[in-house]
């Protein structure tokens, strides 16, 4: 059962993060751990400063703002009242961007709205696609959501939170062929049609292990599925956790081993490189949602 969370988590937060603004804690872009950061004190910092002007080093002035200085997304967010979570919402049971009536349901969707009734503002939910994923974070969103997995070139570009899910690759196919479709090697033979969205993991994931089947690129993640059902395709490898929903809703498909995938990795939210109070923050928040039932309970209606 979910225990009720006050408003004072506002001020809690928002403190947390303005604290670790000053501390210059870091977290890990890899995860949920904290790294010991260069936590200077003033002394320290004025020490350096007179070293480097011992040593003839340029030192920016006073009021110059250094062009590698980080973002300080907790600022922007409370001050514009808004809260902007990029997402491709083609990605159910996580983001769904409903073609016709224009709104956003999922997952991760119900869970930008806890984080932004927390900090006390809207959220704006802005679509995007997997190519462009991380290009739109850093052009202005203050959260990435939406079914993510984490992998080492994305944390090269931007920071993780802590996991939300564990997960990996399996198949769906039509409950008939489960059989044929156990192991990489049965999916990778001549003749296997597979089929696959553009620009994400599944994609990269089909290119390395399945040279020798038939490939689809398919351009809308919404309606990839019918294509299994209506026997253009025979399977897809997505992540496991998909695989569950779509035969939890699709009578004809079933999910093959989704306990025990191809691969292993862990599904979040993408937050701005370099912002590590703001990371330190939706991690709090994140931390207490997957620990009193927040989380399971916008999973509900999705997994039954």
């Amino acid at each position: 059962m979910r225990h009720h969370r006050t408003r004072s988590t506002l001020a809690t937060l928002t403190l947390l993060g303005a604290g670790l603004g000053l501390t210059g804690c870091a977290l890990s872009e890899d995860g949920p751990g904290l790294d010991a950061g260069p936590a200077a004190d003033a002394g320290h910092a004025e020490e350096e400063a007179d070293g480097a002007a011992d040593h003839g080093e340029a030192t920016a002035a006073p009021g110059e703002e250094s062009a590698s200085a980080a973002p300080d997304t907790m600022a922007q967010v409370l001050d514009s009242g808004v809260l902007r979570v990029c997402s491709t919402g083609d990605y159910r049971p996580y983001t769904y961007l409903d073609p016709e009536t224009g709104e956003w349901s999922g997952i991760d969707v119900t869970m930008a709205q806890d984080l932004a009734d927390h900090l006390g503002v809207e959220v704006e939910m802005v679509q995007t696609t997997w190519g462009d994923l991380i290009t739109d974070l850093d052009a202005g969103c203050d959260l990435a959501a939406g079914g993510i997995s984490f992998n080492t070139d994305r944390a090269q570009q931007v920071f993780f939170t802590q996991p939300t899910v564990q997960d990996g690759k399996a198949p769906i196919t039509r409950c008939d062929d489960v059989e044929q479709y156990q192991t990489i090697e049965d999916i990778n033979t001549a003749g296997v049609r597979v089929i696959t969205p553009v620009g994400g993991t599944n994609e990269a994931f089909a290119e390395e292990n399945f040279p020798d089947a038939e490939i689809t690129k398919w351009d809308d993640n919404n309606t990839i599925f019918d294509q299994i059902i209506a026997g253009d395709a025979d399977v897809m490898v997505t992540d496991a956790s998909e695989t569950k929903w779509v035969a939890h809703t699709e009578d004809e498909l079933c999910a093959v081993n989704p306990d025990e995938p191809f691969t292993f990795f862990q599904n979040g939210y993408l937050l701005p490189h370099g912002d590590v109070a703001w990371q330190q923050l939706v991690n709090v928040w994140l931390d207490i949602a997957l620990q009193d039932g927040t989380y399971q309970e916008a999973e509900e209606p999705w997994f039954g």
